[in-house]
This record gives C-alpha cells, structure tokens and sequence, in this order.
C-alpha cells in the first residue's frame, strides 16, 4: 500500500482546531483531527452544489455567484462550466493556507481554476462577506464545516440560524438561490429556511458515481413578499430528490 504523507497543517481560525493536508499517490485528503473533511478521489456533492445552483438559476445572463469554502476546488471548478463566461464567482475561504495548498501542492487538483479571470478568492470568513453584500448575488453556495449541524467551529452555526438565513436573503438579489451542503437530513433545518423566507427543495448526494454515503443538499430560491416587498413569506412544502454525488465527511 502507498504509504500516506502529511504535507501541511493550518490552524482554523476561532478555536476550530487543525487542518491536515495529506497526499497518497496521487490522491489528497484534508483531515480535522479524526475526520475526513474531503477527499479528491470523491467529489459529487461538491460539483452537485455548483450544478444544482446553475440548473435553479436557468441560465440567467451575467450570473455573481458566492461560494463559501475553497475545499479542494471541485465546487469552483464545476461553477466555472456551469455559469459560462459572462460569470463572476466570488469564493470566501477562512483559512489563508488553504488557498495557498490551492496554489502549491494541489496546483494539479485545482487546475486554471484560480487563474480564471471569473474567480476572486476573498480570504475571509464567508459570514462576514454575506454581511456585506446587500442584493450582490445571484446564488451563494455554503459548503463550509459539516452543514447545519456543525463540526469544526460552533461559530459556523450562526451561518445556518435565523440571522445567517437572513443575511443570505439580504445577500442574493430576487429570485436568488441559497445552496446548502450538509453531512445529513434535517427536517428542522428546511423549515428554517421556509420561515426565512425561502422555498426550499431538499435533495441528496452521494460519494462518487451514485456510490458511497449519502448527504443533503438544500437548493432554496429567495421568495418575495407580496406586493413587492423584500420581507419573509411562506414558502412552499419542501420537496425531496436529486441525482448529484459527493464525498466527505464534513
């Protein structure tokens, strides 16, 4: 067996304890202590996100799309075929070193990618850029810690409570789409999303061609209030399918 080789660590900023970086042949995993954050040999709920997003807009013209968390790139790189040209992708990445992995060792992971001219890399927390931006998106992309539940940093809740959904909301223009990876299903959280003013479809994804464990993803359009309004409204019943895959385990 090819024997595993840690290349780097990096400290997640807010007490989130350490990231490893560890190569096998030619395969990568980023490990948070015992585990599996993601794994470049499994990446269908990754593309899934940036798919489900492109298919939920339907092609809208001049597409700004936010992305939170870098990862290993897959989401980005699936944006960059989905979106087409005209697009512009912002990626919000906490941990300055992961950007610099994407640029290092995993250069050969990552492609073009970050050369893309479509491609800002913002070395920030993914909140705080939601915070700032008001009507600036057209879909933003959440695949940060382990979803609604949580793993790596208890602050990465307030990006899934009420005020995080809020902050979204405010953050995408009309008819906008907030995309959601989670290491499960959560009931609670899709009527979270229905009382922040979204209606919410709940899908799953899988490892890798149709294979391996199952997570969720939540595709949730911005719903406008009636009469024009930009408050919450009731959203329809969410919905369950898909037909995307992924890896990981956070």
């Amino acid at each position: 067996m090819i024997p595993r080789e840690l290349l780097a660590t990096a400290a997640v900023p807010g007490g989130g304890g350490e990231l490893r970086l560890f190569r096998r042949g030619d395969e990568f995993t980023i490990m948070l202590g015992s585990d599996e954050l993601m794994n470049s040999r499994r990446t269908g709920s990754e593309e899934a996100l940036a798919a489900y997003a492109a298919e939920a807009l339907g092609g809208r013209p001049k597409p700004r799309i936010l992305i939170g968390g870098l990862g290993l790139g897959f989401t980005l790189r699936t944006a960059l075929a989905a979106f087409g040209k005209d697009a512009a992708i912002d990626v919000a990445e906490l941990v300055p070193e992961v950007v610099e992995w994407a640029r290092g060792p995993l250069a050969g992971v990552f492609g073009d990618s970050l050369a893309d001219p479509r491609t800002t890399i913002i070395v920030d927390d993914v909140a705080a850029v939601m915070a700032a931006a008001s009507g600036r998106y057209d879909a933003i992309l959440l695949d940060v810690d382990n979803g609604p539940a949580g793993l790596t940093r208890p602050q990465n809740d307030r990006l899934y409570g009420s005020l995080g959904l809020a902050a979204a909301r405010r953050a995408l223009r009309p008819r906008g789409v907030l995309v959601v990876w989670s290491a499960q299903a959560d009931d609670r959280f899709t009527g979270m999303l229905r009382r922040a003013g979204y209606s919410a479809m709940m899908s799953s994804a899988r490892n890798h061609n149709g294979r391996g464990a199952k997570h969720t993803i939540w595709i949730a359009k911005r719903e406008e209030a009636r009469g024009g309004g930009d408050g919450p409204r009731p959203a329809a019943p969410a919905r369950s399918g898909g037909r995307f895959t992924r890896p990981r385990q956070g």
